[in-house]
This record gives C-alpha cells, structure tokens and sequence, in this order.
C-alpha cells in the first residue's frame, strides 16, 4: 500500500469513471486500474463495484476511501508543518470564492499577491457558500472566502472586512425619488435576485422579509448568477437589484447615479475566511488575509459605523 494507490481511490471516488479518475491524476487508465486491483488484492476486499455505471464504492470500499482521504490529508499536514517550522512561505492555496465576491476582489488581489509571494501558486474556484463548506471537509479546499457565517464547530472563520448593502433602482420606480429607502419599501414584483444557492440572495429575502412561498405576479421571472446581470436587467428592463458595497465600488459615475442608500442602521454582511480548524498552512493564508486587506479600501474596511449583519 502506498499514497499514490490512495490517491487514487479517492480520485475514482471523485470521479466515479476510471479514465476521467487517471486523467485527473495524470497517468494512464491501465496504469491506475492496475494500481488499484494491487490495493485490493493485498487488503482482500473490493472497493468498487465495477458492475455499475457510473462506478460506485462498495460498503467496505466507502470505509476504506473515507480512511484513505484521512491518510492523505495528514499526509499532507506533515509536509505543511515542516514548511511552517522552517518558515517556508512556499507552496499551493486552493480557495474556494462566492460569485458575489470574486469579480470585485480577484482583479486586484491577484497580481500585487503574485508579486509579493512568488512561491504561493494560488488555485481558486468559484462556488456558493454550501459547496465550499463541503470542499473545506473533504480537505480539497485549504480556504474559503464567504460572506456568511457558517456556524460549523469545525470550521474556524477569519473576519476581513463588512460592506453595507445598497439599492440600484431604476429611474421608472417611485424609489428613484427618495434619498433613503426601508427594505417594506420595495414591491417584491419589482426585485430582481440571484438564483437559487447564493447566500447574497439568502440575505436579501432576508432584508425584505421574502420567503420561498412569495407570490410574484409578473409575467417574466428571472433568476441571474451575475450581478453585473441583474443590474442591466434593472437599466433595460426597470425594478430594482441590491448590490454590495464592493460592487458599487466599481460603478461608473453615471451608474452611481441610480445606487440609494437604505436608512439607519444599514443591512450589511461581513466577509471572511473559513478554514478547517485543522489545517496548518497559516503562513500561506495568513499572506492571503493581508493581500485582501492591502486592497480593500480604507472607507470599507476601518468603517466602524452601526450596521444590521445579514
């Protein structure tokens, strides 16, 4: 038994197809059944029921696979404790990002961050809050950045900044008109939301008190994964899209102009880090945490002012 058959197990369990399992671990599909039938035969059990398509584990195999991701995860604690206790700043970050924080982060973080810990090769995926919790478990995500807090024991979540919450109205609704706006001020027929899995969205049934069950009576529906989406729907269409702060950060002048503020104290949500509380490439995130920091602006970031966290 070794790690690379491990590896590979886990990678089949992934995957549930042999060849996409060795193209993923970047070696030929022979070369890792084999591998895998030498595990087998020296534990005298099968992992996988290769009658089935797509493959799925036995029952034994499911505890065999499930101790196996346990080996390679301390396996690879080892190797981040010994870089930790030489003061190595080297080596990979996998982070997982929610869609309504990448866009306004990643473009200016990513390259001062390759600048400045060249030996950091960042690997980062977009993913709702839910998946990313599941990564961090699985050990495929060494961090997150989320922007809701997840309440899991587990878990150990690192603050980096709150941003309050603006409207962005169209010129055609009576809200276009006012200064300050209350979350009852706006009719849930003219609201457009983020689709289904997005804590964003979570949030802002939230704010104005919807629920799954609300009754929409307009004629056409639409559900975006994009911001930047469900303002143009705003600007061609009318009604009205709540936005982050970071986001309104990127507005044009002329955009500005359709952004209102809601009245004290004002809905907000606090973005942070999550991490495995087992995990022990602090060094590594804790780079990270000061690359986010650095970029966000000073206005958001030392902002001390009352806000209602969503």
């Amino acid at each position: 038994m070794n790690i690379q058959q491990l590896e590979y197990i886990v990678a089949v369990d992934n995957h549930r197809h042999f060849v996409q399992a060795s193209e993923h671990c970047n070696v030929t599909q022979p070369t890792l059944s084999m591998m895998i039938r030498k595990l087998e035969d020296e534990l005298s059990v099968k992992i996988f029921d290769r009658t089935k398509q797509p493959i799925v584990p036995t029952a034994i195999g499911r505890l065999i696979i499930d101790q196996a991701k346990t080996i390679l995860f301390e396996a690879r604690q080892m190797t981040e404790i010994a870089k930790h206790f030489n003061g190595d700043l080297s080596g990979e970050l996998r982070i997982g990002i929610i869609p309504t924080v990448a866009p306004y982060l990643l473009p200016h973080l990513v390259q001062p961050f390759i600048e400045n810990y060249p030996n950091i090769r960042l690997h980062v995926s977009e993913m709702i809050t839910e998946r990313i919790i599941t990564e961090l478990k699985l050990g495929n995500l060494d961090v997150g950045i989320v922007a809701s807090l997840s309440g899991d024991s587990g878990l150990q979540e690192i603050p980096l900044y709150k941003e309050i919450f603006y409207a962005y109205v169209s010129e055609n609704t009576e809200l276009y008109n006012k200064q300050y706006i209350l979350p009852g001020d706006i009719e849930p027929n003219d609201l457009w939301l983020l689709e289904e899995g997005h804590c964003f969205r979570t949030q802002i049934q939230r704010l104005c008190e919807l629920s799954r069950s609300s009754q929409f009576g307009n004629s056409f529906q639409y559900r975006s994964g994009s911001i930047e989406t469900l303002i143009r729907m705003v600007e061609k269409n009318g009604g009205i899209t709540i936005l982050p702060e970071l986001a309104v950060t990127e507005l044009s002048e002329e955009r500005k102009k359709h952004i209102r503020h809601f009245q004290f104290p004002e809905p907000a949500r606090e973005v942070c880090l999550v991490v495995n509380r087992e995990q022990v490439k602090t060094r590594l995130i804790d780079a990270l945490k000061t690359g986010i920091t650095d970029y966000v602006p000073k206005e958001i970031y030392d902002k001390k002012v009352e806000m209602r966290i969503l």
